[in-house]
């Protein structure tokens, strides 16, 4: 048995004395909205932000209703930027999720009177909250090509560091909900992402589930690009990209002179490779974990300066 507050042995269970030097590393944790959250940094410095409770994961009136649990190829800055890749929402997520994952038979003919469409904008926060960003989202369904204004989602994405988002959501048939999200490094191109929804417990339990379903179909989609994409630091951007670029420099904080480098291949541009290779196979679930495993992908390249490390990840 160790001690949680200084890493010493307290009891070894078959000996009758403890030695001195028998101790482990004690990382800063935290137990809040039903998580365990560990803060890990590279230059081993104490953590610089707390994260808040969120009312809807402690509230007797809300519930947890449902989670999806997905493992990605990719590095871990590709995630949190798709908030800020607004036009990639009109090509990945337009077609109706009806129409699956698989971003090959997405244009399906059979669902093309069904569409969706986005307005998104993000900005980080001002300090002392610039650890943290804001993605507020509007969704839009199209039944015939017109817009259905009566079944609009809004949603509020709030990113605090690199690994925790918090999303709000809301909707005038689906009501209220919330959507947690970590990313967790399980190695330099392997992320482990949870999604975990929140629901009023006087509304029914299967709409939760079927905004999670949605939503887990979007973000595999998402998955088809991250699985087979090359991360560049350096990425060829044009204006409308900005936002790219502003999110880029926002996440340049989660980084340090310390922080782990891969070995760097110059004079590529490619940045997406073999899309049609889908790595995504699992079940779906609610109430059970369900594993989405991304197809790996050895020897991929980087950009001359690239860092992979997260300066401070909440996991």
């Amino acid at each position: 048995m160790f001690s949680g507050k200084d890493g010493s042995c307290t009891k070894i269970p078959y000996a009758k004395k403890v030695p001195e030097f028998a101790t482990t590393k004690v990382w800063p944790s935290c137990e809040v909205n039903n998580m365990i959250l560990v803060w890990y940094h590279c230059d081993s410095t104490s953590p610089a932000w707390q994260v808040s409770e969120q009312e809807e994961a402690s509230s007797p009136n809300w519930a947890f209703r449902a989670g999806t649990e997905h493992f990605v190829s990719v590095h871990i800055e590709e995630i949190p930027e798709n908030a800020a890749d607004a036009a990639h929402l009109s090509f990945l997520h337009s077609p109706s999720v009806m129409s699956g994952n698989d971003l090959r038979f997405t244009d399906n003919h059979l669902w093309a009177f069904f569409r969706h469409t986005w307005e998104a904008e993000w900005q980080p926060e001002p300090e002392p909250n610039g650890h943290c960003s804001v993605m507020i989202l509007t969704h839009h369904v199209l039944l015939f090509g017109k817009p259905i204004t009566s079944l609009d989602l809004h949603v509020s994405a709030r990113q605090v560091g690199p690994g925790l988002v918090i999303m709000a959501l809301s909707h005038a048939f689906l009501g209220k909900g919330l959507i947690i999200q970590t990313v967790t490094p399980l190695e330099p191109l392997l992320q482990h992402v949870v999604h975990q929804i929140y629901y009023p417990r006087n509304i029914p339990s299967f709409l939760a589930k079927l905004v999670l379903w949605a939503e887990g179909v979007q973000f595999e989609r998402d998955m088809m690009i991250w699985n087979n994409k090359r991360f560049l630091s350096k990425p060829l951007l044009v204006k409308e990209d900005a936002a790219i670029l502003r999110h880029r420099r926002w996440f340049s904080q989660f980084y340090s002179q310390n922080s782990w480098k891969p070995k760097a291949q110059k004079g590529q541009l490619d940045w997406v490779h073999e899309l049609c290779r889908v790595g995504v196979n699992g079940d779906s679930y609610f109430g059970e974990p369900r594993r989405f495993l991304g197809q790996r992908r050895d020897g991929c390249e980087f950009g001359s300066d690239n860092t992979l490390e997260s300066e401070a990840t909440a996991c």
